[in-house]
């Protein structure tokens, strides 16, 4: 295999270069070999063309580590890529956005809890905290906190809260919850925002905000420095809790569950968590494969779709959701939740007590995950194909129904024509919908791959000229859906490039990442 270099550096100077990281972490934290580096490739590669590939691995044990290897870097002029744990699956994984950049890995060694405060509901956490480590901290110190997860619980609390990912309990948007962070800036000082910037606070956990500018959310899906800390806000754990299912057997249910749902939602109560909406296909692909139902090519006919639903016991759309607090409490917002959607045709009630069976899997899981459990479960999504990948497709929309049905009508439109399966799942903000789309593909087929990157790109710029913009991204897609968020001349993409340039003149921190590049690299279509 040829080896990737970062673009401009020649060897003796890479070689240079990566002799003094080893001389910072020691050699075993370097990684450089075709075999090493193949761990780091896009688990679900897209496109037909070689995926992007790092040209090392540096996993530093501590923030002194992390400055030294960026000002090493800039001294030779390395591009670094980092990651936390590497599981952002789906949207390139570990690969960084510039082929041949070298990956800072801070949760390799750096992965403490520094800090849970039980009186305060908070964590202070390292990189390589995942959502199973964090669980099963709380557990074996008989906490009364819970953490909010992601459907999959092996990623780094700290990564995801930092790609702005969600979870499902009312603490559910993760970056709203966030409480501090330390990052290492890209020439190498290291800062405390909010209330850690003063010496001796004890606050830093407890008001994110400090004085002054909030530069909080610069570092979310941002390329302006490395996290080494970050603080997260945790739930005291209720008294109970219910999670239930509600069936909707027609597609054009869609416009009606949305609208009952938003005053019920808006206020918190009594849609106290993060509700989903997920079509028949989803949650089939959670429990079975494709060719159960189907094993031809091109969309899955009518007769096949009823069948998932009637074998399932499922409707077309199935809506979870979770209750919490004492039982009294619980058996009144389910009766309000229970008269609102039962004026929909059809509508059926399960609580997860009476769902035990293979259809009602999901609403299991959600129980889980609901109530700060992390789970893996939602790999079996994969085994729908053989080689199963999946890219995700994310735009966000308001909650009314009309705007919900258009989306899933462009895109099922798009699907069909792709002769793709469209998994698709509204995850319920208080004023927004994420509406993740799922496209599950043989990653050994290289048309396949070719035809899911273009298939979604086009929607990229169907959804853009709809009004809808994605809220996270493929790498592979980044500079298309940055290209979209154009209103006044592209003016936020200037705003980003002058900071970029300002706190990052030589153009160290991931180059490209969200389509923000800087003036080093800017305009070579890497």
């Amino acid at each position: 295999m040829t080896r990737t270099l970062p673009p401009g550096v020649s060897d003796e100077r890479f070689e240079a270069a990566l002799q003094r990281f080893r001389d910072v972490v020691g050699d075993k934290w370097v990684l450089s070999t075709a075999d090493e580096l193949e761990a780091f490739r896009d688990p679900y590669p897209v496109g037909a063309a070689e995926a992007n590939m790092p040209s090392a691995v540096v996993s530093p044990e501590s923030t002194e580590q992390v400055q030294d290897i960026v000002r090493i870097a800039n001294e030779y002029g390395i591009p670094l890529s980092p990651v936390s744990t590497g599981k952002n699956n789906g949207y390139g994984g570990a690969a960084p956005r510039l082929s041949g950049s070298v990956i800072v890995k801070t949760g390799e060694r750096m992965n403490r809890i520094l800090e849970v405060n039980e009186k305060y509901g908070y964590a202070l956490l390292e990189p390589g905290v995942t959502y199973f480590d964090l669980y099963e901290y709380l557990q074996s110190h008989d906490s009364g906190l819970m953490l909010d997860c992601p459907d999959l619980g092996w990623g780094s609390v700290v990564g995801n809260t930092l790609d702005r990912g969600v979870g499902y309990t009312p603490y559910g948007d993760h970056f709203m919850w966030q409480t501090g962070l330390e990052v290492v800036l890209p020439q190498g000082d290291v800062m405390r925002t909010g209330m850690g910037a003063l010496p001796g606070s004890d606050a830093w956990q407890l008001f994110p905000y400090g004085f002054g500018p909030f530069p909080d959310g610069m570092f979310t899906q941002s390329n302006l420095g490395i996290v080494t800390k970050m603080g997260i806000a945790l739930m005291q754990r209720p008294p109970a809790s219910q999670s239930f299912l509600i069936t909707f057997d027609k597609e054009e249910d869609l416009e009606q569950i949305v609208d009952i749902m938003l005053p019920l939602r808006i206020n918190m109560a009594p849609l106290q968590n993060v509700p989903v909406l997920r079509n028949i296909f989803m949650d089939a692909a959670a429990v079975s494969k494709r060719t159960e139902w189907f094993d031809g090519d091109g969309p899955m006919p009518a007769e096949a779709i009823e069948r998932m639903k009637k074998d399932l016991d499922l409707g077309f759309w199935n809506f979870y959701g979770t209750l919490y607090g004492p039982p009294p409490l619980i058996e009144m917002y389910y009766g309000m939740i229970k008269e609102a959607f039962g004026k929909i045709p059809g509508a059926r009630f399960f609580t997860h007590e009476e769902r035990d069976d293979r259809g009602g899997h999901v609403l299991q899981d959600r129980h889980k995950i609901n109530n700060g459990i992390p789970s893996l479960d939602e790999l079996q999504l994969l085994d729908w194909v053989p080689n199963g990948g999946h890219i995700g497709f994310s735009p966000v929309s308001a909650p009314d129904g009309r705007e919900a049905m258009k989306q899933f009508e462009m895109v099922r439109a798009r699907a069909d024509e792709y002769a793709k399966d469209y998994a698709a799942q509204f995850i319920i903000g208080l004023r927004e919908m994420h509406h993740v789309c799922l496209f599950i593909y043989d990653t050994a087929i290289p048309d396949a791959r070719e035809e899911i990157l273009q298939m979604t790109k086009v929607l990229v710029r169907e959804a853009a000229e709809a009004g809808y913009g994605e809220y996270r991204t493929h790498n592979a897609l980044m500079d298309d859906v940055m290209a979209t968020f154009d209103w006044g001349d592209g003016a936020l993409l200037k705003f980003h490039e002058k900071i970029k340039d300002a706190l990052d003149p030589n153009g160290i921190i991931a180059p490209g990442k969200s389509g923000v590049w800087p003036q080093r690299f800017r305009g070579q279509n890497l």
